[in-house]
């Protein structure tokens, strides 16, 4: 529980910069993006044989189906709840955390719902950050990874490594990389029905 503390202090500080100062970071974060991924491949690659990497395949085969499902299924209800068109609903859903793409591809037909593309898929982002630690103590680690989204390869797998241990980050790693390769084309998809 105290790693909440500094997330959410950073969360602020940053709005607050960002608000008052805007600094031009240009394409600094995406730099930092790679070279944190760089480091996990060599982490992974360091760190674990190829039965493990085995063993986990399956589990980080699976979890993404499961992501991509009832993150669509999310969507689709929630579209349903709100009596919007679940085509939205869908393709907010099929975004499954990847804010910053999901907000421009739905933005291309409606601003408000890519506005609303965009916030709820980094909502999810930040939720992981916040809860992650709290659901693994009732929820199994690995199973867990699903909240993330395609977020798991990324800016979330600090967090999910250091809470749900070096076997945890390998599954994180694969859910991820499968679910951001098919994310662009999920939304596609929806958005073109």
């Amino acid at each position: 529980m105290r790693f909440l503390y500094p997330v959410l202090t950073s969360l602020v500080a940053g709005i607050l910069v960002g608000h008052f100062f805007a600094p031009d970071f240009g394409n600094a974060y995406e730099l930092m993006l790679y070279v944190l991924i760089f480091l996990i491949g060599i982490d992974i690659g360091l760190n674990f044989k190829a039965e493990e990497l085995r063993k986990v395949g399956r589990k980080a085969l699976i979890l993404p189906i499961v992501a991509l499902t009832g993150s669509v299924l999310g969507g689709l209800l929630a579209s349903l709840l709100l009596g919007i068109n679940p085509r939205w609903g869908l393709a907010i859903g099929a975004g499954c955390g990847w804010y910053s793409l999901t907000g421009p591809l739905i933005a291309q037909y409606s601003a408000v719902y890519g506005a609303v593309g965009f916030l709820a898929n980094l909502m999810r982002e930040i939720l992981t950050i916040l809860f992650y630690p709290v659901v693994i103590k009732k929820v199994d680690p690995e199973k867990a990874v699903v909240m993330g989204g395609a977020t798991t390869m990324d800016t979330t797998l600090p967090l999910i490594t250091k809470f749900g241990g070096r076997e945890v980050a390998l599954v994180a790693f694969v859910h991820g990389f499968i679910l951001t390769a098919v994310v662009p084309f999920a939304v596609s998809l929806v958005l073109s029905l």
